[in-house]
């Protein structure tokens, strides 16, 4: 199959930013090893919304046998869980893929009393904010595979929310892609960041159904 062109950029990204195994490509999509205990691998359907089909969606989920594999799948979770039978559990219900165009917006200055520190490594950029002790206040980071780049790992400490510090990691995150060539970018959101990134240009492309294989009960 032709994968949509959005979730293959957030899977070569993904890939890049969390240091996995390239990409093989499957029927339905792709397969991508991981290498931890709890998440030993990743499959991805390559098709969104309409275009996830049952059949590709129930062959995937059957050559799948492995502990610790997980599938996404971009479609809403009514319709593709039914299809994935005996050994799956679906997590992390009410995420989504979301794309936004990068402008060239300056990203905002952190709030009095915090530092934005920046830097890149192998392709991945990361933004880490600190409170005047230096203690973590928020982080994110990036990865550009040609015109696209996958925003990912953004987290805010609880300490320190609704102080505008992801607006500030967004802002300098993309704009550090943009520099280097980005004109896209794609991420996973979860219901907790969605209002941050919508509130920043991003749209939602399709619902995003997660399901890890559970371990094999003795009999």
């Amino acid at each position: 199959m032709t994968a949509d062109a959005r979730v293959r950029d957030w899977v070569d990204g993904w890939v890049l930013s969390r240091g996995a195994a390239p990409p093989s490509a499957e029927p339905w999509g792709f397969t991508v090893h991981v290498g931890l205990e709890s998440h030993v691998s990743r499959h991805v359907l390559g098709a969104v919304n309409d275009g996830v089909r049952e059949g590709d969606v129930r062959e995937a989920a059957r050559s799948v046998r492995a502990t610790g594999a997980q599938l996404k799948v971009f479609a809403d979770p009514e319709r593709v869980l039914p299809w994935l039978g005996p050994g799956w559990e679906p997590y992390d219900l009410g995420d989504v893929l979301m794309t936004a165009e990068l402008t060239g917006a300056e990203p905002p200055a952190p709030p009095a009393g915090y530092r934005v520190r920046t830097w890149t490594r192998d392709g991945v950029t990361r933004v880490l904010v600190t409170d005047a002790e230096g203690t973590f206040a928020a982080r994110g980071q990036t990865a550009t595979t040609g015109a696209s780049t996958v925003v990912d790992m953004i987290e805010t400490s609880e300490d320190h929310r609704r102080r505008g510090l992801g607006r500030v990691v967004m802002g300098t995150l993309q704009a550090a892609a943009r520099a280097g060539g980005a004109r896209r970018g794609v991420l996973a959101g979860t219901p907790a960041g969605q209002f941050l990134y919508r509130s920043l240009g991003w749209r939602t492309v399709a619902p995003l159904t997660n399901a890890r294989r559970r371990p094999a009960t003795a009999a």
